[in-house]
């Protein structure tokens, strides 16, 4: 028994998809795992990090960014 295999390649890029949801942003508390809340601007989630610095002393936060790509093929198989 012979397999023949054909092989196809072909180049791809990753772009930001803004036809969908927009980017999420939001702000964790490394110390006490608090969260601000999801938004779709940065500044909202910044501002908590803040408030919070202030209110508890907690300094260290980790941001979290969700976004969307789309992976689109360009040029031709080779």
């Amino acid at each position: 028994m012979v397999v023949k295999a054909i092989y196809r390649f072909v180049d791809w890029v990753l772009q930001l998809d803004t036809s969908g949801s927009p980017p999420i942003f939001e702000m964790k508390c490394m110390k006490c795992d608090a969260v601000s809340g999801a938004f779709e601007d940065p500044a909202p989630a910044q501002n908590w990090a803040l408030k919070h610095a202030g209110r508890e002393g907690h300094t260290l936060f980790q941001a979290v960014n969700l976004s969307y790509f789309r992976a689109t093929a360009v040029g031709k198989t080779r």
